[in-house]
């Protein structure tokens, strides 16, 4: 029973650091095993996705020796298992980035299918048509996904639809490739252009990540680097929102403002104040909040890891705002726990039509998803009286320290893991 306890009604005020970005540490620590030389990796989020891949990389016989709490060194010279079928691996969707990684160094990788959030169906056909474009061989056979090459050779490769999973993949696997690759469509996210400046940085030969048309050259060989993740942008704007969310005032440091400002142009429409300096976003939520309307697109545009947050947001604005999923067809899930808190929100199909409420009431709720489960929190934070969130390992997937760096800001709330301290924590605070 591990879960969230919170009392609401707290403006949140005050400083919080941001970590690394997990969507990109992810991929960079399976790029890591591509060279026999040893890769240093900072500001790496110590949260459970990155660590069961850890574990996943060390299986496979890997060195992986943690630094300190946000630094590893990665040596992939010993690696002489291909098969990666454990249950833990399962449980992450990023498990498959083994798979770039592998079988561009070894042309020959088999990884479980990949899990992660229920957010909807996630194909990876996009992974599967850039490796075969490479020379690959591909089969699904016994929950594995089996990958197979003589020789990789460059090619060119339109991307049907922009993945963020795809565009990481078959750069990695290309990277090792003979001659020329070019990927159109590509996905631009940061974290694509972290994950390609890593790969630069042990000496492969990338350009253009960033726009929708990368080029690669291929090399026989990576050497060992040092490296530090950029810092995580949805981090950074669950932060932002809560400020939004509870009334408060929060400097969000070490960021990268330039990759949040989707976010911080929302804020702003519907009533923040935003400040932004080198590496930091203050964000003041003074006045009433207004209504707007959003469509989650792939970067620039508005994350769809920020929708649960925004429709939070919004579901506490003056007047009627429409939210527009166009990412995942699965992602409104958590609109009958904002209900259980008195938000009026009805969801049809990939649209949530938003009738803003005075306040939310405190009620015992389940986090369904990493980002959904983070939005609801925010929304304990905001209502009035006792809210209790249940299945808190999603939101500990991709948050480190979530409860503690909330409770920084003024948050009143504790992890709690029995009902005694359910109880003691009701009792203190009356």
């Amino acid at each position: 029973m591990e879960q969230y306890v919170i009392k609401g009604g707290n403006p949140l005020v005050g400083e919080v650091e941001i970590g690394g970005a997990k969507n990109a540490a992810l991929a960079i620590l399976a790029a890591a095993t591509m060279t026999d030389e040893t890769v240093l990796i900072e500001n790496m989020p110590d949260v459970r996705d990155t660590n069961i891949l850890l574990q996943a990389i060390k299986s496979i016989g890997a060195i992986v020796e943690r630094v300190d709490r946000h630094t590893v060194k990665i040596n992939g010279s010993q690696i002489s298992n291909l098969v990666i079928a454990d249950d833990y691996v399962k449980k992450i969707r990023a498990s498959y980035y083994l798979i770039g990684a592998l079988l561009g160094k070894y042309r020959n990788a088999r990884v479980a299918l990949p899990g992660g959030c229920n957010i909807g169906s996630r194909p990876i056909d996009q992974h599967i048509k850039g490796w075969k474009a490479l020379g690959a061989e591909v089969k699904i056979e016994h929950g594995l996904i089996i990958t197979e090459a003589e020789k990789l050779t460059g090619s060119h490769i339109y991307m049907d639809v922009v993945s963020v999973g795809a565009t990481i993949n078959v750069m990695m696997s290309a990277v090792m490739a003979e001659g020329k690759t070019i990927i159109e469509n590509a996905a631009k996210e940061p974290h694509v252009v972290d994950v390609a400046n890593f790969l630069n940085s042990m000496g492969a030969n990338i350009k253009g990540a960033g726009t929708d048309v990368i080029r690669i050259r291929g090399t026989g060989k990576l050497h060992g680097t040092e490296y530090a993740i950029i810092p995580d942008q949805i981090e950074a704007g669950t932060f932002m929102f809560a400020a939004a969310i509870t009334k408060g005032d929060i400097m969000v440091k070490n960021v990268i403002p330039k990759h949040l400002e989707s976010i911080s142009a929302k804020l702003v429409e519907i009533g923040c104040e935003i400040e932004e300096s080198d590496d930091a976003v203050r964000v003041v939520s003074s006045k009433p909040l207004t209504h707007t309307q959003v469509k989650t697109l792939p970067y620039p545009g508005f994350p769809t890891d920020m929708q649960p947050q925004m429709v939070v947001a919004l579901a506490l604005a003056r007047g009627a705002s429409i939210v527009t999923e166009s990412i995942f067809e699965n992602r409104f899930k958590y609109v009958d726990e904002m209900t259980r808190m008195g938000a009026d929100i009805k969801v049809e199909g990939n649209t949530a039509f938003i009738s803003g409420v005075q306040k939310y009431t405190g009620a015992g709720i389940v986090a369904p998803d990493l980002r959904a489960g983070a939005a609801l929190v925010l929304a304990g934070l905001a209502a009035e009286g006792v809210t209790t969130v249940d299945d808190i390992k999603y939101i500990e997937r991709g948050y480190e320290d979530f409860h503690i760096k909330l409770q920084s800001l003024g948050a009143i709330m504790e992890r709690v893991d029995s009902e005694r301290e359910l109880q003691k924590f009701k009792l203190k605070i009356g």
